[in-house]
């Protein structure tokens, strides 16, 4: 007996949800509003607690579903009119329409929550110390070449697609100022083939630029002293061009430099620099509250281009700064030539220090990227140093490394996180363990 075959079936297209009206009860971790919808939680951006609106539920989003704001029936306490033209789309900022208190509050509790889920005292978050608007100094734009034009600004939300940014709130004039001039510039760049990532920051000693081509090749002849003039007409004091993660300097008129306690430090190009001069001295000063004054060896693992090692030093103590950057620990050498600082490189997630290395040190900190220092926070949970800062830009894994440290014997004493990022939802924080005698 021959069977027919079996007609696949097509997958049922999903219905699409009628809008419904919700109240937003808290903030979610990415700064979206959280609402209670009939499958669950709802994800909508744009909306401050206590908002009563009119929502459209979308797609799964972990628990629940992601939604799109239709209407505000009624104002949330602290909902602002947002500053920027660009605040409806832009990817760069999700909370321009939410006051400075509000959002002060909301990254408060989304520290304290991370500790919590951890298992740690969430009482000991301080208050969130921000920086002002307009006030960051390092930025990093996609350009888009088009038939139409170059579109040079930041991702849409949830969108490979580039808005065209004529303002910046979040950013120094300086920076701002030139967005014209480099939408001319990169157009004319036929080296760039479909366009680039450009990476702006301000130094001590002028704008550097660093253009990282998305596609194409090296510049023509022509196409560098097109870049050396634009470098002269607009006193940028350096443009780099980097391939295959390697940067390279095409215009170096001077040095980028950055003052670490009136100690000036070269940097190497595309180097790490805090993203605002506010937040990088609020956390230089929260780092050396938590290390004693007396200590006379201290330890900065993840030590950059020496943002705490130099202050600390020239406070009096012998530091080991210890970087995985080879430019950053030269860049470091070079500045801090005279104190009694010694810089090593070294990837810390593969090689961290041992626990016969940090017994040296009365106090040790330490200032991964957002993955955290996992591997280095699993030693010290077994060392003896009494004091331990622990700087990071991610709660999640700040938590994390926090927890091995408890779990060693340490003592969670305080943590305060740092708003720098301006209208986003990210956070820093610095917390302060210590080991009781």
């Amino acid at each position: 007996m021959r069977h027919r075959p079996r007609r696949k079936s097509r997958p049922a297209t999903p219905r699409q949800a009628d809008p419904i009206e919700v109240r937003v009860e808290r903030f979610g971790a990415r700064g979206d509003g959280i609402a209670r919808g009939p499958e669950g939680p709802l994800y909508i951006p744009d909306t401050v607690p206590g908002d009563r609106a009119i929502v459209l539920p979308g797609a799964t989003r972990g628990d629940g579903r992601a939604a799109t704001l239709r209407e505000v029936l009624e104002s949330g306490p602290g909902r602002v009119t947002p500053p920027c033209a660009h605040a409806d789309r832009c990817g760069g900022c999700t909370l321009q329409h939410a006051s400075g208190d509000l959002i002060a509050a909301m990254k408060r509790d989304q520290l304290a929550e991370a500790l919590a889920r951890k298992g740690l005292p969430a009482d000991i978050v301080a208050p969130t110390v921000s920086v002002p608007a307009g006030s960051r100094r390092r930025l990093r734009l996609s350009a888009l070449r088009l038939a139409a034009g170059t579109v040079l600004g930041f991702n849409e939300r949830a969108s490979g697609k580039v808005i065209d940014v004529r303002e910046c709130p979040v950013a120094r004039r300086e920076l701002t100022d030139l967005f014209p001039a480099l939408r001319d510039l990169i157009g004319g760049l036929e080296c760039l083939g479909r366009g680039a990532d450009v990476q702006v920051t301000l130094s001590d000693t002028g704008v550097e630029i660093l253009l990282i081509p998305t596609s194409g090749g090296d510049p023509s002849l022509d196409e560098r002293q097109d870049l050396v003039d634009f470098a002269e007409r607009h006193d940028i004091a350096r443009i780099g061009w980097e391939t295959d993660g390697i940067a390279e300097p095409l215009v170096a008129r001077r040095t980028p430099r950055t003052v670490f306690a009136g100690v000036p430090v070269d940097l190497p190009i595309g180097g790490f620099l805090q993203p605002s001069r506010e937040g990088q001295e609020i956390l230089t000063r929260l780092v050396l509250q938590g290390v004693p004054d007396n200590a006379p060896t201290v330890a900065d693992l993840y030590a950059g281009c020496g943002s705490f090692a130099v202050p600390l030093s020239k406070r009096g103590a012998n530091v080991v700064a210890v970087e995985g950057s080879e430019a950053a620990v030269a860049a470091l050498r070079r500045g801090a030539a005279g104190l009694r600082l010694q810089a090593e490189c070294r990837d810390l997630a593969r090689d961290p220090l041992g626990v016969t290395e940090l017994n040296r040190f009365q106090a040790v900190v330490f200032d991964p990227p957002r993955a955290g220092a996992a591997a280095q926070a699993e030693t010290l949970a077994q060392s003896a140093v009494p004091r331990i800062v622990a700087v990071s830009c991610n709660p999640a894994t700040l938590a994390r490394d926090l927890r091995s440290l408890v779990d060693g014997g340490y003592t969670l004493d305080s943590a305060v996180p740092v708003d720098q990022f301006t209208w986003s939802g990210h956070v820093e924080a610095v917390a302060v363990l210590s080991r009781p005698v």
